[in-house]
């Protein structure tokens, strides 16, 4: 008697061009894939198996590249809606003019800014998303339940980071007062947020982290007390760390000591950390990442539209440092893309004399793909295309007039424009085809961002 057919619906994608992006960066001039239900089932030259039961589509990858999906390590979708403003400013006053806007934010517009914020990124080939929220004004409604739909109605992995302030005007901080929670409020609300919405199975498309917003924002017993929180929940932990010269006065004035030191005098490193931009670091700084493996959301763009500085990404990865890429808030990256930033990171660590050699094209996609699964705690799960990995994958089409003359397709994506995503699977499942969202509908969610961006100015402005 023969055995039963297998059950598990499969996707084959042959002739096509593949950067596994593995630990030995494994590629393939001409190969195949093949995706049996979430997971990468093979992956090698040539054409597919023979033989393969319930394939329910076959894909010709000719004059595509695939990788990895791209993993966004940091964000803040609620400025989505305040996009174009404050265009000339340093970080501290673009916050201090841009706060009393964030803080009349509510639930629709949080949804809605979600929802283009993530639509952005997953058309531009981004299968797990990040988002640092931490504005919860009172009486705002459900932000966290907003976003996270947002995150699942898209199809794409998701990891909020709650963040949360405690620290406002009358404290020190920049924030105004109705916009900050106190210290039980935020911790009980952090707490909330990963009993009602962290899963930590392997295929999860759902996970929390604690984050506390700065150390300019926030107060040392929150960040303490989050650490505590985080690590008897069993989830990550995330903040912003040595963004500006700024940031570095106002702890060495207010602590005694630099980011770092004081992120380690209140257990703010360790291997399930990561920090956002990282820009003003010492070798001391970057030995004490490595020597704990704290990790980096390198933020290129946003680093260069706020003025803060070039970080050291190079020196990081060769201390050894978890590095991955985030787009920021698009009220600093008003592009929300993160397939750009590929090219930025490359292009902006190269600046300076002799520099040509700082990063290249595939430390760059590694940075975007493997780095970002290592910095979110997921390596084993996502960031490269191996078997038994979860099905998160982007052809790119590179054969169209913006990149056919160049040979090397991984350069071509790097360094070339952005690139049309041809498929997009998240767990499997399509969310990008021919460059359209099949998730969402784009135009309707411009429409509600527009709409959303409008009465947030009014309500702002007569406030």
């Amino acid at each position: 008697m023969a055995p039963p057919a297998d059950p598990v619906s499969r996707i084959v994608i042959e002739n096509v061009a593949i950067a596994t992006v593995d630990a030995h960066d494994t590629e393939y001039a001409s190969g195949h894939l093949v995706v049996a239900g979430n997971r990468i089932e093979s992956i090698g030259a040539g054409p597919a198996p023979q033989g393969l039961q319930n394939v329910v589509r076959r894909i010709d990858g000719t004059g595509h590249l695939a990788t990895p999906g791209l993993i966004n390590t940091h964000h803040h979708f609620y400025q989505w809606i305040t996009r174009g403003m404050a265009t000339d400013h340093n970080l501290f006053d673009w916050l201090v003019a841009l706060y009393p806007t964030w803080a009349r934010i509510d639930e629709p517009m949080v949804r809605a800014a979600a929802q283009g914020s993530l639509a952005m990124m997953a058309r531009g080939g981004v299968t797990t998303a990040m988002d640092h929220h931490y504005v919860y004004p009172r009486g705002s409604g459900d932000l966290s339940g907003a976003i996270i739909g947002a995150a699942r109605d898209m199809g794409v992995r998701f990891t909020l980071a709650r963040g949360s302030m405690d620290r406002s005007v009358k404290d020190g901080g920049l924030p105004p007062d109705f916009a900050v929670e106190t210290l039980d409020g935020a911790l009980a609300g952090t707490e909330a947020t990963i009993d009602a919405h962290h899963d930590a199975s392997f295929d999860s498309m759902t996970q929390i982290a604690a984050a506390p917003c700065s150390p300019f924002s926030i107060s040392t017993e929150l960040l303490c007390q989050g650490a505590e929180l985080a690590r008897r929940k069993g989830v990550r932990m995330h903040t912003h760390g040595s963004e500006t010269v700024e940031e570095e006065k106002f702890c060495h004035e207010l602590f005694g000591m630099g980011p770092t030191e004081y992120f380690e005098s209140t257990g703010w490193l360790g291997d399930d950390v990561w920090m956002a931009h990282c820009v003003h670091m010492n070798d001391s700084d970057i030995a004490a990442f490595a020597r704990t493996g704290t990790g980096v959301a390198h933020c290129p763009s946003s680093n260069a539209r706020l003025a803060a500085g070039i970080a050291r990404v190079p020196d990081m990865l060769a201390a050894g440092v978890p590095v991955g890429l985030g787009v920021d808030g698009t009220a600093s990256n008003e592009s929300g893309e993160l397939h750009t930033e590929l090219r930025n990171a490359l292009l902006i660590n190269r600046l300076g004399a002799h520099r040509e050699k700082a990063l290249d094209a595939r430390q760059a996609l590694r940075l975007g793909t493997h780095g970002g699964a290592r910095v979110l705690g997921r390596a084993d799960q996502i960031g490269s295309l191996e078997p038994g990995k979860l099905a998160d994958l982007v052809l790119w089409k590179l054969d169209t007039l913006a990149h056919a003359s160049i040979a090397d397709p991984v350069t071509a994506l790097v360094f070339g424009a952005a690139a049309p995503v041809t498929l997009s699977l998240v767990d499997g499942k399509p969310v990008v085809e021919d460059n359209h969202l099949i998730t969402a509908d784009e135009d309707a969610i411009a429409r509600a961002t527009r709409d959303e961006a409008r009465r947030l100015a009014r309500i702002a402005a007569g406030a």
